[in-house]
């Protein structure tokens, strides 16, 4: 290892595990609103809305993946749904926590981005969202998924290597404004399709056939974890 890479990665490692000072009150303010402008609108949703699924299907392949189960592939179509397959037991508590944790993913992502900022970790949570994204990369089967994730994570990777610490922060704050309030929006789709009997094979459905909680419960529970995130992570956000 010569002499400029032995003084590179002291530094590179004091960025990564260092603080950032916090933006002003109304940079977090500005993200959060251009978060709310991309959630509302359905056509700018329905764009968007590709990043939730990212953060949905990977939140099931983690799970499954750390219950023991075998992750065999992920999928992202161009509607915005998803499939992540994995192998084991199609019964147990393994099979529960994975299918029980896509809906719930995305705000609770939003929920540890929000600590990470509120500890002035900006850099640590870009870098960490680059390697989650790339870990994702790995197990992504089909041509446009690859794509969007590929973008993802290469957004991600430009802003935390080219950009200075405030747009590294601005772009931060608005990633985790998305998640938190973006990952409320689906658990209410979700409910407008089971009220129109269009969702007989979702999450919450796969749910109450692996225990004996009906499927209202558990869209409850996707409710509950998106809401009280929203609530806390923006807390931790606006230093209140």
């Amino acid at each position: 290892m010569d002499s400029t890479a032995a003084l590179a990665l002291p530094d590179l490692w004091d960025r990564l595990t260092g603080t950032q000072q916090d933006p002003d009150l109304w940079v977090v303010l500005a993200t959060g609103v251009v978060a709310l402008a991309v959630v509302v609108p359905r056509p700018l949703w329905r764009v968007a809305r590709n990043a939730i699924t990212i953060a949905h299907e990977g939140g099931h392949g983690l799970m499954a993946l750390l219950t023991g189960r075998q992750l065999t592939g992920i999928r992202l179509h161009s509607d915005t749904s998803g499939l992540t397959v994995s192998r084991g037991k199609p019964y147990g508590l393994g099979m529960i926590l994975t299918a029980a944790s896509g809906y719930t993913a995305p705000p609770l992502l939003g929920l540890g981005g929000a600590a990470l900022l509120s500890a002035g970790r900006i850099t640590l949570l870009l870098w960490v969202a680059t390697a989650l994204l790339v870990a994702m990369l790995v197990m992504v089967r089909n041509a446009y998924g690859a794509l969007t994730v590929f973008l993802t994570g290469g957004t991600f990777l430009l802003v935390s290597w080219l950009t200075g610490p405030q747009v590294q922060a601005a772009f931060a704050y608005a990633v985790v404004w998305f998640l938190l309030l973006g990952g409320v929006r689906p658990a209410f789709e979700l409910q407008a399709k089971r009220v129109r009997g269009a969702a007989g094979d979702s999450d919450a459905d796969q749910l109450a056939r692996l225990t004996s909680a009906p499927a209202g419960l558990w869209l409850f529970l996707f409710h509950a974890v998106s809401l009280c995130s929203l609530m806390g992570g923006g807390r931790w956000l606006l230093d209140l």
